[in-house]
Parts: C-alpha cells; sequence; structure tokens
C-alpha cells in the first residue's frame, strides 16, 4: 500500500510503500514518553521503500532498555514524530508513525508489544494478537 504524509506543519513530507497489516501497537515506556500519550502505532517500511519528499527531520538516538540505539526522527518546528529506525550500518526499516500519514485510518494495528507495560486503564483492543515484551 502506497502512503504518503508529513508533520504538522508541513515543513517535512514523505511517501512509502507499507504492508498495513503489519501494523501495531508499542506500550512501551519509552513510546508512552516520547509520544506523551499511551502508547505509539507504527507500520513499518523497508529503506527503499520510504522517501523524504521536503525537509530534513531532527534526529533524537534514544538507548533502549536493552541497549539498542534508535534514531528518532522529528520536526524541529513543529515537534512531530515521524519514524524511528536503528542506529548503525545494516539495512533500516523506517517505523512509520501512523499519525503522520493521510491514510491512517487504513493502518489498523494487528499487534500490541510491550503489552506488559500497557496502562491498566486502556481498553482491551479485539482481535490483536499480544506480545508482553519486544
Amino acid at each position: 500500500m502506497k502512503i504518503d504524509g508529513g508533520c504538522h506543519c508541513g515543513a517535512i513530507t514523505y511517501e512509502a510503500e507499507v504492508d498495513p497489516a503489519k501494523t501495531s501497537i508499542c506500550h512501551c515506556t519509552d513510546c508512552q514518553q516520547l509520544t506523551g500519550t499511551a502508547f505509539r502505532v507504527t507500520v513499518p517500511a523497508p529503506e527503499d521503500h520510504y522517501r523524504i519528499t521536503r525537509g530534513t527531520p531532527k534526529i533524537y538516538i534514544k538507548t533502549g532498555s536493552s541497549g539498542a540505539k534508535r534514531a528518532q526522527a522529528f520536526c524541529g518546528d513543529c515537534g512531530a514524530h515521524l519514524y524511528a529506525t536503528s542506529v548503525g550500518g545494516g539495512p533500516k526499516i523506517y517505523g512509520i508513525r501512523t499519525g503522520t500519514a493521510r491514510q491512517r485510518e487504513d493502518l489498523v494495528p494487528t499487534q500490541q508489544k510491550w503489552h506488559r507495560s500497557a496502562l491498566h486503564w486502556l481498553p482491551e483492543f479485539e482481535g490483536m494478537s499480544i506480545v508482553e515484551e519486544q
């Protein structure tokens, strides 16, 4: 599926080819803190299927509890989070933040990751597989 989108202010835009069936929710505490809400929804795209079409995102390098580093891309003007990807060599997978895609209505999550960190007041989402960690 072809998607396109960008940050809230329009300074950064992108296009990508994704498999909507791979859309997922992450409940990890890093995603909660980075988004300022209960979870993050992403859809992956291999680097050869993701392209920035306008602007240049700022990058913040986050170190997870496993020690793995992740590049968090966001707009330096409006602060919208665009994607996360690995740091270093090797092929990259971009975890596109679905809220930035114009087609977000069609990117329905099929899996919940880090479910053990899900906030207790969230309703259970039906029809999704659950992974307690990642």
